[in-house]
């Protein structure tokens, strides 16, 4: 595991304990920079519930965001978050 992926690990932890819920729009950022750190680019279809909706298009937004970039921006996330 590279340095990155540990720091980047250790901000997933750290984000499930922060002091308090960050407000929604900072939760679909933290949601699509995960997806796209660990799965890539989103599917061009998405679900169809209305938060399924949202959290698919938040996604599709970093797409062609390389996994190292977004593993990056979550970490400075969570970091700004403490």
């Amino acid at each position: 595991m590279t340095d990155l992926s540990q720091r980047f690990q250790t901000a997933v932890a750290d984000s499930k304990e922060l002091d308090s819920r960050p407000d929604n729009a900072t939760m679909l950022k933290l949601y699509a920079l995960y997806k796209q750190a660990t799965e890539g680019d989103a599917p061009d279809e998405g679900p169809s519930d209305m938060i399924g909706k949202f959290k698919h298009k938040s996604w599709l937004e970093k797409r062609g965001l390389s996994a190292d970039a977004a593993m990056q921006a979550y970490i400075d996330l969570v970091a700004s978050l403490q």
